[in-house]
């Protein structure tokens, strides 16, 4: 990946900063996979003392993870303080649950303290899911769950082919293959991840609702490579041009390929890779 296509993380935090009120006037996205989410954990036999919601934003996961797993402690962790703050907001005082802010490549936990990791939605704001994958990892216990929803390649294909047509800059962010996050997963050390996608089609009648939908949710453009200045009227206008055309029909129309997955922790790793000098092995005397 090059670096103009790289997440900016400071960017994306003070944009997670500035829509912390907004966000849930505008997380149908996150809602839709959240609900996706907890159905497929439903099947799932899991004893749960503690849970950890990783990427929680304004804790909308807090009480339906705190249904599904009855009895169990919920931790949210987030990177944006004003999404956290959010999250306090909106919980009872007579039930809070603590909010920890901090990197999810680098969690301020001990090792294999969760029964359950939740993340919906986190990794698309990660440009690489390794660092994250080897945190959960070493946080989840043996045989615990992690539960993750992202989103695939093809999401947001006509957005990104919209701007290309009309702008050399890059302003939508790649999402990784669900195959390479399966890897991903497998290389961390959990086991025996089950992987698969829906489809979610989203339309607007009105361009300026659609980029107002965006800055609610904290997610316009913050690569590296973006363009620093203003676009301009008439390139602005020839790409709602190219998103209408690509509909079809007129209206502004873009696919989401939801990935939804979960796996088990394989419990405390060993080293991968010994490394002995021959010549400090002490020979058998006869």
């Amino acid at each position: 990946m090059s670096d103009a296509a790289r997440l900016d993380t400071r960017n994306v935090r003070r944009r997670f900063d500035r829509a912390a009120a907004s966000f849930d006037s505008a997380d149908f996205v996150h809602a839709v996979t959240r609900n996706g989410l907890l159905a497929r954990l439903e099947p799932l036999v899991v004893e749960a003392d503690l849970v950890l919601d990783l990427g929680a934003a304004t804790g909308a996961a807090n009480a339906p993870l705190r249904k599904r797993f009855k009895g169990a402690y919920v931790v949210s962790l987030d990177f944006s303080a004003a999404m956290l703050r959010q999250n306090l907001r909106q919980q009872r005082l007579f039930s809070r649950r603590p909010c920890v802010q901090a990197d999810a490549r680098q969690l301020p936990f001990t090792e294999q303290g969760f029964d359950v990791v939740f993340a919906n939605q986190l990794l698309p704001w990660i440009d690489d899911p390794g660092p994250v994958l080897d945190e959960v990892a070493r946080v989840l216990r043996k045989d615990g769950v992690f539960a993750f929803a992202s989103l695939g390649p093809d999401s947001l294909r006509e957005l990104r082919d919209a701007w290309a047509a009309v702008d050399g800059h890059p302003h939508v962010n790649r999402f990784p293959d669900m195959h390479d996050v399966g890897d991903a997963l497998v290389r961390a050390g959990l086991r025996d991840p089950i992987l698969d996608v829906d489809r979610l089609t989203v339309r607007y009648e009105d361009a300026g609702r659609l980029f107002a939908d965006l800055t609610r949710m904290g997610a316009r453009n913050a690569l590296h490579g973006r363009n620093r200045s203003l676009v301009g009227k008439g390139r602005f206008d020839d790409m709602i041009r190219g998103l209408r055309g690509a509909s079809g029909s007129g209206e502004i129309r873009f696919d989401l390929e939801l990935v939804y997955g979960h796996c088990w922790g394989g419990g405390r790793r060993d080293p991968a890779d010994y490394r002995i000098d021959a010549s400090t092995i002490a020979r058998r005397q006869r």
